[in-house]
């Protein structure tokens, strides 16, 4: 059995879902291997795609906004002749060679883009096995009602709306949840948790906001740093190095507890009580997975917007804003029990820890079902 698990290089999202399902395809023994399409095509090109949406998520928000929000409001498929349509033929034709030499017994799609190129080869009978797609947010983005899939992993039933009126039938929808690594899946106990990063076993905040550290992290703490309540603070600044020394070097109260790029956001998530972050799709999935309650801040215009929507709407996280602090939303959330009992409620109904795991098994099904 072999798996193909498509993707686009744009932001950090799409390939970890990726690694999430081969690190599980391959522990069941079964080949599996990621195609970045623009990678594949031209190195450049890919590089060149990632580096634009980072430039225009971090430099040029509101304009990536009000793209997003025009494509989203146009539900009705491209037309077949128009130039975007007719690149993206171009772009498919080009994986022909490599679909042809690897032949997959099935194809996963993390990226709408991706699916489309995917929809067009499987027009022209270039593959004929089944082809799954992921939605990665907690929304339906644009360019997915493009795609003619056999089936559709979504965050939740309660976007199966949203799916609906993309022109996809409910049958074709699997509710199955973001794929995350196994790390996400289980839970340990906040002491022992503690304990491994050598902390004090004390009511714990973790401040994450992406990989590339957005947002002004020095501030959001010193809006926190006075509060008349016992907690510690673990900041991960990711990739932001001038972050990182600002934090570090500041003469905090309180016990703030830097951390650069990080490979052990899971434990960080065990030893916390609460969360503070933008609400990307994997972070929030992943949150949601360790049943860790969530303070919103920072969201890229856009998807991340609509993810945190999601996550206030269903009584799942709290927004801080510029009218409503994040030293109020923190003080609501420690110093009020019921508003914490009520987070954590609607965040264990959410959560999917075995998402991965669900999709790989269905996955396994379906392809035995076609004789493979």
């Amino acid at each position: 059995m072999k798996v193909l698990i498509i993707s686009v290089k744009a932001g950090y999202g799409h390939h970890s879902t990726a690694k999430a399902l081969i690190e599980e395809f391959e522990e069941r023994g079964i080949e599996c291997q990621m195609l970045d399409t623009f990678e594949y095509i031209n190195p450049l090109l890919a590089d060149s795609i990632d580096n634009g949406y980072l430039f225009s998520t971090k430099y040029i928000p509101k304009l990536y906004g009000k793209a997003y929000d025009k494509l989203d409001k146009h539900d009705e498929k491209i037309d077949n002749h128009s130039i975007f349509a007719l690149l993206s033929k171009i772009v498919s034709h080009q994986l022909k060679d490599f679909l042809n030499d690897f032949k997959p017994d099935i194809v996963i799609g993390t990226h709408s883009y991706a699916c489309m190129l995917m929809t067009y080869l499987k027009e022209e009978k270039v593959i004929s096995c089944p082809l799954i797609g992921i939605v990665t947010d907690f929304t339906v983005h644009p360019f997915w009602e493009n795609t003619i899939l056999d089936y559709y992993v979504t965050a939740d039933s309660l976007l199966d709306n949203q799916m609906i009126k993309k022109g996809i039938p409910k049958s074709k929808i699997l509710p199955f949840g973001i794929p995350i690594r196994k790390e996400f899946s289980n839970k340990i106990d906040k002491k022992v948790a503690r304990k491994s990063l050598k902390i004090k076993d004390i009511p714990t905040i973790l401040i994450i906001m992406g990989s590339m550290g957005f947002g002004n992290i020095l501030q959001e703490i010193k809006e926190i740093d006075d509060l008349d309540i016992n907690f510690q603070v673990l900041c991960v600044c990711g990739r932001n190095k001038k972050m990182f020394k600002e934090v570090s070097e500041y003469p905090w109260k309180k016990k703030i507890t830097t951390f650069g790029f990080v490979n052990n956001v899971d434990l960080l998530m065990d030893a916390s009580d609460c969360i503070i972050t933008k609400p990307g799709g994997l972070t929030t999935s992943e949150l949601l997975a360790k049943e860790l309650p969530a303070i919103i801040m920072n969201p890229i215009k856009g998807q991340e917007d609509r993810n945190m929507e999601f996550l206030v709407n269903c009584g799942a996280a709290v927004m801080a804003t510029k009218t409503f602090s994040l030293e109020e939303a923190l003080y609501e959330v420690l110093n009020n029990q019921w508003r914490l009992d009520a987070l954590k409620t609607a965040v264990k109904h959410l959560g999917k820890p075995n998402s991965t795991i669900d999709l790989c098994d269905f996955v396994m099904g379906i392809v035995k079902e076609n004789g493979n």
